[in-house]
This record gives structure tokens, sequence and C-alpha cells, in this order.
């Protein structure tokens, strides 16, 4: 079976996110002073082959543990849907 797995990986909320106050500093410039936090963090979509729901999200979070994220820094989450 396949699955398309959706995963957000995002910077952890105790650590400055230097490219998100960028952006919130061009919004505010851009007019948009009711615009008070911004985070900037990575979106990944990815087609997983398994024999089942829970063999891909299995992979789908080492994948996230091992590779896509760091864990010191980022926080990840994740969902998995089979694809019809």
């Amino acid at each position: 079976m396949k699955f398309e797995v959706q995963i957000n990986v995002m910077p952890q909320r105790a650590l400055l996110d230097p490219q998100g106050k960028a952006v919130l500093g061009t919004i505010h410039q851009l007019g948009y002073s009711s615009v008070a936090d911004v985070r900037m963090g990575k979106h990944i979509v990815m087609e997983i082959e398994a024999e089942n729901e829970g063999r891909a999200s299995q992979i789908a979070g080492e994948l996230c543990s091992k590779l896509l994220s760091n864990p010191v820094m980022e926080s990840f989450e994740y969902s998995v849907e089979a694809i019809k």
C-alpha cells in the first residue's frame, strides 16, 4: 500500500527563530502591525510504500527523528494517510 505522509518541522518554542523574526519585521514594515509572531519551519510531503499504516508511521517517525529534524533545536509532527 502507498501512504502520503505530511510532516511539519518547527523550531522549539524556547529557542530564538531568527528567520521568523526577520519575516515578522518585514510584515510590520508592510503595515500589518496586528501580526504578533512568526515561526518558520519546514513542511515535507513524502510517499511511503508499506504493508500497513502502522509501518508507514514507524518509518516516518524514524526519518523525522534521524534525518529530517534536529531534536536539539526542532520538534516535528506528522500525519499518515492511505493513497487510494
